[in-house]
């Protein structure tokens, strides 16, 4: 009895060494917010929040340091887009282009493109670090609202295989373009973007839903930042706890005969699960207005004035 007694305290032990081997070996090592970002670098804005999540701004993060980190994790990252309506096509095309010049050089990209009707897609030059996947989103569903359907799909590919393909994950609308480098610097698990027009105004002023019946309420005096509806990113289980909570809003909002829009939804959320990284307004200028002295490098760029 004593002899087994002993083998098993051996083997128990041995165990214990290679789990700890394991994670030794597999350990990524964690990188500090203080190796990375430089807020006082950039006086003239606001750089952190109330509860301490970066605001990045171009001049406050050091490049560096992240790649060296990020390429050590051999990351992978998924870019999804939603290309419908009348100008998809065209649209799409510039996205993509620019997309590709911009968007994570240098890592692994999986481009999720989803459509309502299979368009031809524009020809990009092959890289072994780019990979291109259409769907076919049911034509069935496009007389539901444009971001219930984009938001609802997404989710459902979530589970089935981007989970699993990808370590970060970004949703943005098609009517964008890249036009400066859109790196790792954005990867967190929880991104938001800070909307373009709304950073600049009083928060007493911002558009909030306000109806208490609403789920997307959130009541006068409250709230902190403005956030835009053209982007949001994070870990794919991250994304899909969002969508699953704006599809409930949503259905909470139809059996009380209200129809809040996805960016009011989008910002309750952000309020009650704050955002671990926010993006600065260069991530998503409009280009109805002219860049503020603040905004001299506009990363991504799109207008407002023109719709899908």
């Amino acid at each position: 009895m004593n002899s087994k007694r002993v083998l098993l305290l051996v083997l128990f032990a041995f165990s214990l060494m290679l789990v700890e081997r394991y994670f030794r070996n597999h350990q990524v090592e964690e990188l500090r917010l203080s190796d990375w970002f430089h807020p006082r670098k950039r006086p003239d804005v606001i750089t952190k929040t109330d509860w301490l999540a970066p605001i990045v701004w171009e001049g406050t993060f050091d490049r560096q340091v992240l790649e060296k980190h990020y390429r050590r994790q051999n990351i992978t990252v998924g870019l999804a887009v939603f290309a419908t309506g009348r100008f998809a096509e065209e649209y799409l095309r510039l996205f993509l282009h620019s997309a590709n010049k911009h968007f994570m050089t240098g890592y692994r990209v999986i481009f999720y493109i989803m459509v309502d009707t299979f368009l031809q897609l524009p020809d990009i030059e092959p890289s072994p670090l780019r990979t291109f996947k259409a769907f076919e989103v049911d034509a069935e569903r496009w007389w539901l609202d444009g971001s219930l359907v984009h938001m609802k799909s997404l989710g459902e590919h979530i589970t089935t295989h981007i989970q699993d393909e990808v370590d970060f994950l970004f949703s943005m609308a098609v009517n964008q373009v890249f036009q400066n480098e859109f790196g790792v610097e954005t990867l967190g698990p929880l991104v938001a973007q800070l909307h373009a027009w709304w950073y600049f105004r009083n928060t007493k002023n911002f558009p909030y839903e306000r109806r208490p019946t609403s789920a997307a309420c959130i009541p006068f005096g409250q709230g902190d930042f403005y956030y835009g509806s053209l982007m949001v990113g994070g870990t794919p289980q991250n994304i899909l706890d969002f969508i699953e909570e704006y599809l409930n809003g949503v259905i909470h909002d139809i059996k009380n005969g209200l129809n809040s829009t996805y960016e009011k939804h989008l910002n309750k959320y952000f309020y009650l699960n704050k955002p671990t990284k926010l993006l600065s307004p260069e991530y998503s200028w409009d280009l109805a207005f002219s860049p503020p002295p603040q905004i001299p490098y506009v990363k991504v760029a799109h207008d407002s004035q023109r719709k899908l």
